[in-house]
């Protein structure tokens, strides 16, 4: 069976009080944050609402940038990263993901070289605190804004490149669940897989980010999913869906996607409870 987790991209108007409220009415322990939510806390704060809800943290989004696309340098990117490391080790995250950036005006190949210095100097930080890396490509359609990395083989010959064994992959089956290579691809890049991300769509991946609750769409995600099983995969699936308010209220249509989440969970061959992390324990006020 997979680890279910939710992700803060599905509650995005939620503050994470009301969200660990909500994952707890609906039986969920595992949440995937966003570094954006997370400026609102002191991190010693975060860790408490975390640890007297008892929800694990099965990522935490993002750092990245390298190739200066977002307007940084080098350095500031790897400055922010690092302390991205720290913020994800004091909430007890297992997972950090990392986005490239963008070529920008850089060949591929130095642009290649930016991330996996940047990559190599990261991965000892996050290797001591009992962090992983995880790099997310994206399909070519959606990858304005995020990364280079557009093909999931090729993201994993750079992963194999870095040669750290805490720098890995995150798998978006948005991105790339509807390319029949996808399938054939598993076995030889499970090992690489260190979280997997799930969200239907119709036609395949767009510039507009449609990301719709699974069985929405399309994509045939317990056929991708009962491929992961049988690939050797048993890490955390986070369902990072955009949920659409009700007219009620936004809370309304929150509840109301947590619900059939839930619901739907076994047929994807998930389930709620997390077993307890085999990774050190980070303290609250790191």
């Amino acid at each position: 069976m997979l680890r279910a987790s939710i992700s803060e991209r599905t509650t995005f108007r939620w503050d994470l009080a009301e969200e660990l409220a909500a994952l707890h009415l609906h039986g969920f322990d595992t949440l995937s944050l966003w570094r954006p939510k997370l400026s609102d806390l002191d991190q010693a704060e975060a860790r408490k609402l975390l640890d007297t809800a008892g929800v694990r943290v099965s990522s935490l989004q993002w750092a990245g940038g390298f190739t200066g696309s977002d307007g940084r340098s080098f350095q500031e990117s790897l400055t922010d990263a690092h302390e991205a490391i720290d913020e994800a080790a004091a909430i007890g995250a297992e997972v950090l993901l990392v986005h490239t950036g963008c070529r920008t005006g850089h060949t591929l190949g130095h642009a290649r070289r930016l991330v996996q210095e940047a990559l190599e100097r990261l991965a000892p930080h996050a290797h001591d605190l009992g962090l992983r890396l995880a790099l997310k490509p994206t399909h070519p359609a959606a990858s304005a804004g995020c990364g280079f990395l557009t093909q999931l083989d090729d993201a994993a010959r750079f992963i194999e490149e870095v040669q750290h064994p805490c720098v890995g992959l995150a798998l978006d089956l948005w991105h790339f669940g509807h390319q029949q290579t996808c399938l054939s691809l598993l076995p030889s890049i499970i090992n690489h897989v260190h979280v997997v991300a799930v969200a239907d769509c119709l036609g395949g991946p767009t510039a507009e980010h449609d990301r719709l609750p699974p069985g929405e769409g399309n994509l045939p995600l317990r056929h991708l999913l009962t491929a992961l099983l049988e690939a050797g995969y048993r890490g955390d699936v986070e369902f990072e869906f955009v949920a659409e308010p009700l007219a009620a209220s936004v809370a309304a249509g929150y509840h109301e996607a947590l619900r059939r989440t839930r619901r739907d969970l076994r047929s994807y061959g998930c389930f709620t409870t997390s077993p307890k992390s085999s990774r050190p324990a980070s303290s609250p006020s790191r």
